[in-house]
């Protein structure tokens, strides 16, 4: 019965990200010069089925004719959560409907327009989709405001954020793009999952075909820091060359290379390969990952006038992300190493379901399928 209940837990830490309804992301570009506003707005076509409905004869697929169908009833269900001010409301509009395809799926693109009452000043926005469903959603904002752009994070807790016309500190910049390394490292559940597959032996060790826990934590505290230096090393390499347009690689191949590493790192836990140069996985497949760190830059677009800024900004949040997962975990895993519940359990176990989990991933993305809500 015990076994029982720690199985459970760990699938639902596990696989619960990857089961539930996804955490979304909608971008949102707002250009404010003057009185005239245009923009565009990225919302996932399944996070609009999930609130509205588009799916007219259940099939599983969204088709253009039953997106062209729901125009109007998308724009109007999308533009009730949207307010932008600049001296009152600035009535929007829809003025196109398009449809694109991002890394994680196809999106309804919205291009706005409209005018403000006032041409100077602050603007406002106030954000306020999907929260009501899905408390995990984020709106990615940018607004160039008379030319000076701005970054935001839109969440239930800071739904609302006011511009300036005047140019941002460079260590406001800085902060804004901090923030969003943060945060798409706590919700890129494949890369937890990876460097989740790589820590999980770090408190072990290999002696006689054995697993077994490791005498001193100061062995483990430097195993870590090799896997983690290491995979922070590489994907900042190639986040970097992604972010700069020095080297491109196509997105589904970028997502499949990540998920079968995933699959890797599982595997070697189960059937050691490498159990004493972990840092080499690290590395290689680090570079991998850092070309899906620099897709979200490329969402988000930066800023010309501080490009290099805002990159150093977003790896050291992906960085700081990843540090505040190894301090929760290198303890409690220390602690727990030599009981059956760590070696069985969470070791085991653990690896047995990310290995599950990325194998669906892989075939989802290397075959273009859905097998996954």
């Amino acid at each position: 019965m015990m076994w029982r209940v720690v199985f459970l837990g760990l699938y639902l830490f596990f696989a619960g990200p990857a089961l539930a309804h996804k955490a979304s992301d909608s971008y949102l570009v707002i250009d404010v010069q003057g009185q005239q506003v245009n923009g565009q707005w990225d919302i996932a076509l399944r996070d609009i089925d999930f609130a509205i409905g588009l799916d007219a004869d259940g099939n599983g697929e969204i088709t253009w004719g039953e997106l062209r169908a729901r125009h109007a009833d998308i724009a109007a269900w999308a533009l009730s959560a949207l307010t932008l001010e600049r001296g009152g409301v600035c009535p929007l509009q829809v003025s196109q409907h398009q449809v694109d395809d991002h890394t994680d799926g196809a999106y309804a693109v919205l291009m706005l327009a409209g005018n403000c009452p006032s041409g100077e000043g602050e603007a406002g926005v106030h954000y306020r989709l999907l929260f009501d469903q899905d408390a995990l959603h984020r709106g990615l904002l940018r607004v160039v405001l008379d030319g000076v752009t701005h970054t935001a994070i839109l969440a239930p807790e800071a739904s609302q954020q006011r511009f300036s016309a005047e140019k941002p500190s460079l260590l406001a910049q800085f902060g804004q793009f901090f923030v969003q390394g943060v945060w798409h490292i706590w919700i890129g559940f494949d890369h937890i999952l990876f460097l989740l597959s790589l820590l999980l032996p770090v408190v072990l060790v290999r002696h006689q075909g054995t697993w077994q826990g490791v005498s001193r934590f100061g062995d483990a505290l430097r195993e870590v820091l090799w896997v983690v230096t290491s995979f922070t090393v590489a994907h900042s390499i190639t986040l970097s060359l992604a972010a700069l347009e020095v080297v491109s690689l196509p997105s589904r191949l970028v997502e499949s290379a990540i998920a079968f590493s995933v699959v890797l790192a599982a595997l070697n836990n189960l059937k050691p390969v490498v159990d004493s140069r972990r840092w080499m996985i690290a590395f290689v497949f680090g570079l991998i990952h850092g070309f899906g760190f620099a897709s979200v830059l490329a969402e988000l677009g930066l800023p010309q006038e501080a490009l290099v800024l805002s990159l150093v900004g977003f790896n050291v949040g992906v960085e700081a992300g990843q540090l505040a997962i190894v301090t929760v975990f290198l303890p409690l895993a220390f602690w727990l190493r030599n009981t059956g519940l760590y070696l069985r359990g969470v070791f085991t176990g653990g690896s047995v379901l990310v290995l599950l989990i990325a194998l669906v991933w892989l075939a989802e993305r290397a075959l273009n399928l859905k097998l996954l809500g």
